[in-house]
């Protein structure tokens, strides 16, 4: 009995995989299956013309320039050479004046050497002149004309359809037909 049995089941395994079809042939049944008087076909594809549309493409970028610098170091003035002219302007206005002009000359020497010492200091400051590259971001826009999808005319059974597809077809078009009564 049971030698019967298996090659049933066998059998039974083959004959529902053989009923389950692939979604490209029709579906199965159910809602849209065979009860609701769809079927499928083949057309003649006649003609396939693509439908093109402009698409905006924004990219962006990095634009880069030269750009001339002047540069300055400043020695910057510094306390010794102030002080150091304070003092020889002072020794100096120390020896130049008798009596009590002595005292005055002395500190009119210290500020003019003073004021000489700190441009003396100075003096030490640099110019350097070179590039310096700076960087911005722009975008630019451009206009592409791109494949939006294909009107296809197409024959099934001598009478000739249009119909705008999102790809080119071929030769054949498998068709969905579904036939109802016209009240």
């Amino acid at each position: 009995m049971s030698r019967l049995l298996i090659p049933a089941l066998i059998l039974a395994v083959f004959a529902s995989g053989a009923s389950a079809q692939d979604g490209r042939y029709g579906p199965g049944p159910g809602p849209s299956g065979p009860d609701d008087n769809t079927h499928y076909g083949w057309a003649d594809v006649l003609r396939v013309d693509p439908v093109y549309g402009v698409a905006r493409v924004e990219t962006p970028r990095q634009e880069c320039y030269d750009q001339p610098v002047v540069r300055r170091e400043s020695g910057g003035g510094s306390a010794a050479g102030t002080i150091l002219g304070a003092v020889v302007g002072g020794v100096l206005g120390n020896t130049v004046g008798k009596g009590d002009g002595r005292k005055a000359a002395t500190v009119v020497g210290a500020v003019a050497g003073g004021a000489v010492g700190n441009n003396v200091s100075r003096s030490g400051d640099r110019t350097y002149e070179g590039t310096e590259t700076r960087c911005r971001d722009v975008s630019s826009v451009s206009e592409q004309r791109r494949i939006a999808g294909y009107d296809v005319e197409y024959r099934y059974r001598g009478e000739v359809y249009v119909s705008r597809l999102n790809y080119d077809p071929g030769e054949r078009l498998r068709v969905r037909v579904n036939v109802s009564p016209a009240d």
